[in-house]
């Protein structure tokens, strides 16, 4: 491999903590506790969910350290499953990341800046179309709204931005990360200080366990209202939208090979970020908590509690600054999930297991066509509509990423918790490996995440099948394309490929901040 052809590591311990926090923060936290509210129908059960998010988002960060440091490789967790298991399960994380996961999330936080902009801009609207849906199959269209092309607009500039260079995309960054920090920060301490509505802490605080409102139903006729089992069920249904919120941690992990000294920076970026970003959540939910009546949270419009919030704080201008934030946290947001997700496209290029221009490097250092791939595909999954019926007999017609998404949430549990089994299978495996740093609280902690998430997991596939098993569909429809894409006999093999494990173990042992 020529000098040229080599990734550049050029994040230090700061910018790959702005890449952990500024990928988690995105739109969620400011919309889903309402959904949540919900689903569990009492204050303290609220902050219960959130509690439970970050001590599991927690213990996976800590764990997923000692991995990290272990292997301080482009691909992350592709790369984790990979050598833990075999190459088809580091293929099929990786097939679902693409097609779903990353590519979901990006089409998903694309979309949901455009109707922020049409807040404050009325003609981007995704009922303003510039072309009409056509309807294609039972079910299904296609469309162009004026939100439709801002979303995809902004995916191709991030995209387009990020083939310049590690040093533009990661100044990005952490602009905007440090800016979404600070607003959440003061949304957070202006809620606390000044939108404190004694009337709603009374109610609120007064009572925090018992379910209230109108409940929505977490299984079949079920919901926290039930005895024990209804609430257990609805605090596990529940972290569909906590986790979900609090995910995207792990993709500093992709871009491992571009972070300095990442057997001492990967294991604390993750530790610090993750941290920093679950303490902002609690406080946003205490925020909302003393700021509006669970009834309203329940039931606030759009499920837009942050902007609710906000309304209470500075009347009448609450809205509108609420949604520049959100403008800025979602750009931001998107920028580190388009810069960290190419890698892992572009890791399994290398193995062979994508397409080979991939798995190429530009003259500025990134994987520029593993990006171009990647926006290509994210914008494509701005464009399908699900048809819905809407009030009055009307059509109505919903996003098909959200969908899409839905279905992976418990997908993506199952790619953790095999992950997490991986630091006991290497071990095991290697056993003299160097490990610079050890899964914190080993064995316990990794135990009690997969025992916790896999309580999580079932109790979804049990009382959320529908949304379930087309996750698992999507998951063995790699199971082909990895028979297909592997490499012929006599070529270099996944994991194997000639000079490249030794090349980025010296960088990590040598590369220093």
């Amino acid at each position: 491999m020529t000098q040229e052809q080599q990734l550049v590591r050029g994040l230090g311990l700061m910018d790959s903590t702005m890449l952990v926090a500024g990928s988690m923060i995105g739109s969620g936290i400011f919309i889903v506790s309402a959904d949540i509210a919900r689903q569990v129908g009492a204050p303290g059960w609220l902050l219960v969910v959130w509690i439970i998010t970050g001590l599991l988002t927690l213990m996976a960060a800590l764990s997923y350290g000692e991995l990290a440091a272990m292997m301080p490789k482009a691909g992350g967790q592709y790369v984790y499953l990979r050598e833990a298991y075999s190459p088809l399960l580091g293929f099929l994380y990786g097939w679902t990341l693409f097609l779903v996961i990353q590519t979901g999330t990006i089409a998903a936080v694309g979309v949901g800046f455009a109707r922020y902009v049409g807040a404050l801009w009325p003609a981007i609207s995704e009922t303003n179309y510039l072309i009409a849906p056509v309807h294609v199959g039972t079910g299904y269209a296609l469309s162009l709204s004026t939100a439709q092309a801002v979303g995809v607009g902004m995916i191709l500039f991030l995209t387009w931005m990020n083939t310049r260079g590690l040093q533009l995309g990661k100044l990005v960054q952490n602009v905007f990360t440090v800016a979404k920090i600070a607003a959440l920060l003061g949304l957070i301490v202006l809620g606390l200080f000044i939108g404190w509505n004694a009337d709603a802490v009374a109610a609120n605080f007064s009572d925090l366990w018992t379910p209230r409102g109108t409940l929505q139903e977490v299984g079949p006729g079920i919901t926290a209202m039930a005895p024990a089992l209804g609430l257990m069920i609805a605090l596990c249904v529940a972290q569909t939208n906590s986790l979900f919120s609090a995910d995207a941690w792990n993709n500093i992990t992709f871009t491992a090979g571009e972070v300095k000294n990442p057997r001492r920076n990967l294991p604390l970026s993750l530790a610090l970020g993750t941290g920093l970003v679950i303490g902002l959540y609690v406080l946003a939910n205490v925020a909302y908590l003393v700021t509006l009546p669970f009834a309203a949270i329940q039931q606030v419009p759009g499920d837009r509690v942050a902007a609710a919030t906000a309304d209470v704080i500075l009347p009448g201008a609450g809205g509108v600054i609420m949604a520049v934030v959100f403008l800025i946290s979602t750009f931001g947001c998107n920028n580190g999930l388009i810069l960290s997700g190419a890698r892992a496209s572009y890791a399994m290029a290398r193995d062979r297991l994508f397409f080979r221009a991939v798995g190429t490097l530009n003259a500025r250092h990134v994987p520029a066509w593993g990006l171009i791939v990647q926006g290509l595909w994210a914008s494509f999954l701005v464009l399908p509509r699900t048809i819905k019926d809407g009030d009055g007999g009307s059509v109505a017609y919903g996003n098909l990423y959200g969908d899409l998404l839905t279905y992976v949430i418990s997908a993506a549990l199952i790619f953790y918790i095999l992950t997490m089994n991986g630091i006991f299978v290497l071990r095991r495996k290697q056993p003299d490996a160097e490990r610079p740093y050890r899964a914190f609280g080993y064995p316990v902690v990794p135990v009690l995440y997969i025992i916790c998430a896999g309580l999580i997991l079932a109790a979804l596939l049990v009382y959320q099948t529908a949304v379930t098993w087309p996750g698992l569909i999507i998951i063995l429809s790699g199971v082909p394309v990895y028979f297909l894409w592997r490499a012929p006999a006599g070529t270099a093999q996944p994991g194997t490929e000639a000079g490249w494990s030794r090349q980025s173990e010296e960088a990590a042992r040598g590369d220093m901040d």
